[in-house]
């Protein structure tokens, strides 16, 4: 039996990702180094599976792994491993490991559990056989990651700012960075994922879009909810500015700014079928 080796290195990510995940909350609950430098390792084991899936389903289909859920949903997950990466090395945090390994083994669950017609591979639909279309899926996931990563920020920044608010204490907590930490990392990384989501979801995208149906913007739910999407990070950003947001509005607006791009690449996908049906085939 022939084995499918994007399948078996897609088997081999789930379960270092599942063991990434539970080491790096081992580490913040014992705050071991010994298991912190485990975590990193298991961490960079895990980015390189799905990153040799992703070059094995390239070869075995003869095009960039974007062409459904379950391509790009892999390529998001190795896309916010690397963001992770290099942020623990550049800032020292390695206990924020726990909650980006947790949302990235999520998606790595969620794939796992999408029908196997997305595992198998299909002729490419004559829509996506464009190099625009790779540019604007590549551009857009690396924004997506942007948004994942300050969506875990501040989802600790408000666990955090809680408990400093009441003054209280808590072993666990107090192992987490300071809330003005998170809540610029959350901003630092919403800053860099809008600047590619903009150029991949909106600019390439309607290139694409031009390419493939002869006109750049069609009000497709798809299209449509991109700009939603842009709109709100756009007022984070803007506000952030002009305004001086910090602290929980921000965080929320982080929250309730991923939220949106979830249910635009997996909502969308099924609940409002448009020109962009084909994820969801």
């Amino acid at each position: 039996m022939k084995v499918i080796m994007s399948l078996l290195f897609f088997d081999m990510a789930f379960w270092f990702y599942l063991a990434t995940m539970l080491f790096y909350f081992a580490y913040w609950i014992t705050k071991k180094e010994l298991l912190g430098q485990a975590s990193t390792v298991l961490a960079i084991i895990s980015t390189f599976a799905i990153f040799m899936m992703l070059l094995f389903r390239t070869k075995e289909s003869g095009h960039a792994p974007f062409s459904n859920l379950y391509e790009s949903m892999t390529f998001f997950v190795w896309v916010i491993s690397i963001a992770y990466l290099i942020m623990e090395f550049k800032y020292k945090l390695r206990v924020i490991g726990a909650f980006v390994m947790a949302i990235a083994f999520i998606a790595m669950f969620a794939t796992s559990k999408l029908p196997y017609r997305f595992q198998d591979i299909q002729p490419l639909n004559p829509a996506l056989q464009s190099i625009w279309f790779e540019l604007h899926v590549f551009s857009a996931f690396i924004g997506y990651a942007g948004f994942g990563i300050a969506f875990g920020m501040a989802i600790v920044y408000l666990i955090k700012a809680r408990f400093e608010e009441r003054k209280a204490s808590n072993f666990l907590i107090d192992r987490l960075p300071f809330s003005n930490i998170l809540d610029e990392l959350s901003y630092k990384s919403i800053a860099w994922g809008f600047i590619f989501f903009t150029l991949g979801a909106l600019v390439l995208g309607a290139v694409w879009a031009n390419k493939a149906w002869g006109t750049y913007w069609s009000w497709d739910p798809k299209e449509t909810w991109s700009l939603i999407t842009w709109f709100i990070y756009a007022a984070y950003l803007h506000a952030r500015v002009t305004r001086g947001w910090r602290g929980k509005k921000a965080a929320y607006v982080a929250v309730f700014g991923f939220l949106s791009t979830i249910f635009l690449y997996w909502g969308v996908s099924f609940v409002l079928p448009g020109l962009h049906a084909y994820a969801s085939q």
